[in-house]
C-alpha cells in the first residue's frame, strides 16, 4: 500500500482508505475481521460516519488496538432518530454526539472531523454563522479533540464558498468514473490542488451504478479505483465493504497489473450525468409519511432500466448500494400511495432527483 499526503495536514494516508458505512448493522465479529484485515493490508484511513451506538461500539472495539497506527475521520451534523440517519446543525446536540464518538472509540481525539452535507449555499451560510457548527469545529480543534477540519459535500458552489473561509483542511467529495464529467467537477480538483486541501474521494462506485453492464463491457473495482487515483489531487478513496470478501476484492487493486487497471476502453460507456440519478444514499430521509424512498426507487430502477424481475436480495444487484436493507430501516413503509408530494425529500437530495416523479412512476408500476 502506498501513501499520499493529505493536503496541508501533512498526514500520510493510504491511497485506499475504508468507508465504514456498510459495516453498520453488521456483527462485531464481521467488523473486527474487516478492520483487522484492512490494517494488515496497509489501510490506515478510516471514515466513521454514523451516530448509531452499536456501529460506533463495534468500530471502537477493534480500532482501540491500533489507534497509534490509524487515521480516524469522524463526522458531525450526523444524528439519528429511531435508527434513521438525520442531519443536525444544532451545536449542543453535535457536541453530545461528538463526545459520545470519542468515548465509544476509546480515544481522546479524531484526526479529522467532517462537517457533513455542505451542499447548498444555505448550508454554507448556516454552518459559518456566528456560534454555528464551524465555530464548534474550530473549538474542538483548539481543545485538541480534533486535529484538522473537513467538510463533505456534493455541489461545487457551496463547497468552494466554504473552502474560501480558510478553515477547511480536507474535503470529502464524490468522484468516480461515471460522474466526473459533470460541469464543475474538475474545478474541485483544481481548487484542492491550489489550496493544498486534502481531497478524499467518496462514492467511488456511484451507488453501484457503474457496475451495470454497458453494452458488452463491465467495469471492475480495480478500474474504478484506478480512474479515481489517477487524479494526483486525490489523497485517498474510501470505498465501503460489508465483509472481508468485498475488502479483498477492493484490495486487488494493490496487486493489479497495468492492463487490469486500464479503463480507457470502457470510459466512454461509463459516463452518465449525475443530475437526477438516485444513488440510494437516503439523505432524503426521514420521510414524513415513513416511506422507504431509496428502496422504492431502487426497485423501480431495476425494473425500468433493466426489464428484469426484481431480485429478492438487492445486494447482489447493486454491489455499492447504500444501506437499503429493511434491517437498517425498521418501520419504514413500502406504501408509496402515502406520498403527499410535500417535496421535503427533493429539497434534501444532493443529486436533484425528481423523487415525486419517481413515486408517481412507481405507483403506476407497482400499485401500492
Amino acid at each position: 500500500m502506498k501513501c499520499r499526503k493529505l493536503g496541508k495536514t501533512g498526514l500520510n494516508v493510504s491511497k485506499i482508505g475504508l468507508g465504514t458505512e456498510h459495516l453498520n448493522k453488521k456483527s462485531s465479529r464481521i467488523v473486527y475481521s474487516v478492520i483487522c484485515e484492512a490494517i494488515e493490508r496497509g489501510v490506515n484511513y478510516f471514515d466513521i460516519v454514523f451516530a448509531f451506538k452499536e456501529y460506533r461500539d463495534n468500530l471502537g472495539y477493534v480500532l482501540k488496538e491500533y489507534r497509534s497506527k490509524v487515521i480516524i475521520a469522524g463526522h458531525i451534523c450526523c444524528s439519528e432518530t429511531n435508527g434513521q440517519y438525520r442531519l443536525s446543525r444544532e451545536v449542543k446536540e453535535n457536541e453530545m454526539l461528538f463526545n459520545d464518538l470519542l468515548k465509544r472509540l476509546h480515544t481522546d481525539y479524531v484526526d479529522i472531523v467532517f462537517i457533513q452535507m455542505v451542499n447548498e449555499m444555505a448550508s454554507h451560510k448556516d454552518i459559518t454563522k456566528t456560534d454555528g457548527i464551524m465555530e464548534f469545529a474550530l473549538r474542538l480543534k483548539k481543545e485538541g479533540k480534533v486535529r484538522f477540519i473537513g467538510i463533505s459535500g456534493h455541489k461545487v458552489p457551496a463547497v468552494k464558498a466554504t473552502i474560501d473561509t480558510g478553515y477547511v483542511d480536507v474535503l470529502m467529495f464524490p468522484i468516480n468514473i461515471a460522474w466526473d464529467f459533470v460541469p464543475g467537477r474538475k474545478d474541485i480538483l483544481e481548487i484542492c490542488s491550489k489550496n493544498s486541501i486534502g481531497l478524499v474521494a467518496m462514492k467511488p462506485y456511484a451507488g453501484g451504478r457503474i457496475f451495470q453492464k454497458r453494452n458488452s463491457k463491465y467495469i471492475t473495482t480495480v478500474q474504478a479505483l484506478n480512474y479515481i487515483l489517477s487524479h494526483k489531487a486525490i489523497s485517498t478513496v474510501v470505498p465501503g465493504v460489508k465483509n472481508v470478501k468485498e475488502l479483498k476484492e477492493t484490495l486487488k487493486y494493490l496487486e493489479a497489473s497495468n492492463k487490469e487497471k486500464d479503463y480507457s476502453a470502457i470510459i466512454a460507456e461509463s459516463q452518465q450525468d449525475l443530475h437526477g440519478n438516485c444513488v440510494y444514499c437516503n439523505h432524503c430521509l426521514p420521510c414524513p409519511e415513513g416511506i422507504d424512498i431509496g428502496k422504492v426507487i431502487n426497485k423501480l430502477d431495476i425494473i425500468t432500466e433493466n426489464n428484469i424481475k426484481i431480485k429478492s436480495k438487492l445486494d447482489s444487484y447493486y454491489p455499492g448500494r447504500i444501506r437499503l436493507s429493511r434491517e437498517n430501516f425498521k418501520g419504514l413503509s413500502d406504501d408509496i400511495s402515502k406520498c403527499t408530494e410535500c417535496g421535503i425529500c427533493m429539497r434534501r437530495c444532493p443529486f436533484e432527483v425528481d423523487v415525486i416523479g419517481k413515486m408517481k412512476q412507481a405507483i403506476k408500476v407497482f400499485g401500492k
